[in-house]
């Protein structure tokens, strides 16, 4: 499968709340950072944020790609986001950040290796 491929099948598990399908796009050493400064290290980790995350029926998101790279076995995608959920009181809001993804080639399947949420 090609990176962009790879990347289309993460983020619509993701949109989807594919838990499974989300995990094998995610490499056994993964590391997620989210706009908060949370850090998440291994798969086991960032399967128990997604687990509580993906559960939520409340929030949205929408992509945008801004760039993407390939290089021999490893790429990386740079995405803006538009999220919107709602807060403890029901109360809307959204927020905008940059989504880079850098994902490397294993035995043929694109994993995500690190995932950098910036808030603007």
């Amino acid at each position: 499968m090609e990176f962009p491929q790879a990347l289309d099948a993460h983020l619509t598990a993701i949109r989807s709340r594919d838990l499974d399908g989300y995990l094998e796009t995610v490499h056994p050493d993964a590391t997620v950072i989210l706009p908060n400064g949370t850090f998440l290290r291994g798969r086991d980790a960032v399967a128990e944020f997604h687990t509580s995350w993906f559960g939520d029926p409340d929030w949205s998101l929408r992509t945008e790609t801004v760039r993407i790279s390939t290089a021999g076995e490893s790429a990386f995608a740079l995405l803006s986001v538009v999220y919107d959920d709602l807060d403890p009181e029901g109360k809307p809001y959204q927020k905008e950040y940059y989504l880079t993804l850098y994902f490397t080639l294993v035995e043929g399947r694109w994993l995500l290796l690190h995932d950098q949420n910036t808030f603007c």
